[in-house]
């Protein structure tokens, strides 16, 4: 069995990431944007520099191995099986969504969002003149759930066309469990609706608990479009890699032609060859990696309930960031942020950087080595005491 050092320091300052090097302090301690502070498995690194020892980087087909390392993976770690056609390589997530969004919805027509929610869906909206029609999620004891009332409501409004769903949920931490999906579904269905959701971070379960693909869904088939990639289990952000899985032929059609015309398809070689690694080789890793999240998570918590008692932390089911209520302090969520940069240069995400559902709260990113997670812990004291 392999070691992995996840307490070694990635050594990212003044590589040009966004991470580390979007603001310019000696000492920071960023604890904000979705990427891990850790070298990707040596399988895949392995896997990338096999293939840039080749030398010729040109145009290529995505092989027939990438197409089964998808399906092998989703139906062996999941129980999600995977038609080999409703697989569509794209480049990402946002330049995929924002395509779909022009084919799929027209200009004035209503998505439903569970908000908070990932900041990549709200630009989405004003980018093609979309309405965001919000179900704010109901926080209660430290977790997330829908509010079903709300929800069916919102469903039946006349300009409704579509849910984007998120699944596990960034930045609420909600791995949703299989009969939260069915009631999901069954809303679509019953108000005609087409279902978009995203489950990029569905490989990162550091609590132990199963993602369930909404694809699994068999009554909302004809009617899903589902994102999956390995960029955040595996930390390949960089790498520009994901997929969007359309089970429904017609539904597909449509799909891919929004894609085509978005021109997100032209995926990358190198991407290609890190998704087959991750999927092929990679497993024991992500096991790894995941149960260091854990340790962190739990770290965190220990952390916040001895030195800053007033902070509350949400549970965390799926996703490597923590979700955490400041709403007992007199500070918006914008001052706790710009404050903890400029004072004590620590950066977290604002709450409300996830719509205004998420004043009171901070997200905080775990995926980094245990010493950066607590150095950034102790710079926030002075002003959570």
């Amino acid at each position: 069995m392999q070691t992995f050092d996840f307490d070694r320091p990635a050594g990212r300052q003044g590589s040009g990431c966004v991470k580390w090097d979007d603001i310019h302090y000696d000492d920071l301690i960023p604890l904000w944007v979705a990427d891990m502070d850790f070298a990707a498995a040596p399988c895949i690194q392995q896997a990338l520099y096999r293939r840039w020892q080749h030398g010729v980087y040109g145009y290529e087909h995505v092989p027939e191995r990438f197409y089964r390392s998808v399906m092998r993976w989703f139906e062996e770690e999941h129980g999600w099986s995977i038609a080999r056609e409703a697989i569509i390589p794209v480049t990402g997530l946002v330049p995929s969504l924002n395509a779909l969004f022009r084919e799929l919805v027209s200009p004035g027509d209503q998505v439903i969002v569970q908000t908070p929610v990932y900041n990549g869906f709200l630009s989405s909206f004003p980018n093609n003149d979309i309405e965001l029609v919000a179900n704010p999620m109901v926080y209660t004891d430290s977790r997330y759930t829908i509010d079903w009332d709300d929800l069916e409501q919102k469903a039946a409004l006349p300009k409704t066309r579509m849910l984007l769903f998120c699944n596990p949920h960034n930045p609420g931490g909600r791995i949703w469990t299989r009969e939260e999906l069915s009631r999901v579904a069954a809303i679509c269905r019953r108000h005609d609706l087409l279902l978009i959701s995203d489950e990029i971070h569905c490989e990162v379960t550091p609590m132990g608990i199963a993602y369930t693909p909404m694809g699994t869904m068999d009554e909302i088939k004809d009617r899903l479009i589902v994102f999956t990639s390995p960029g955040k289990g595996f930390n390949l952000a960089g790498l520009g890699i994901a997929n969007v899985v359309v089970p429904d032929g017609a539904l597909r059609q449509r799909v891919h032609h929004a894609l085509d015309r978005g021109m997100v398809t032209e995926v990358s070689i190198f991407g290609v060859t890190a998704l087959q690694a991750a999927y092929d080789e990679g497993k024991e890793w992500l096991q790894a990696v995941n149960e260091y999240i854990g340790a962190n998570y739990r770290f965190l918590c220990s952390y916040i309930h001895e030195h800053m008692p007033r902070l509350g932390v949400t549970q965390l089911e799926g996703t490597y960031l923590a979700w955490v209520n400041h709403s007992a302090f007199p500070y918006t969520s914008a001052e706790v942020e710009q404050t903890l940069l400029h004072q004590y240069h620590v950066r977290v995400s604002a709450g409300t950087f996830y719509s205004s559902d998420g004043e009171g709260f901070m997200r905080i990113n775990l995926a980094c080595p245990r010493a950066q997670l607590e150095e950034g812990l102790k710079r926030m004291i002075p002003i959570f005491t």
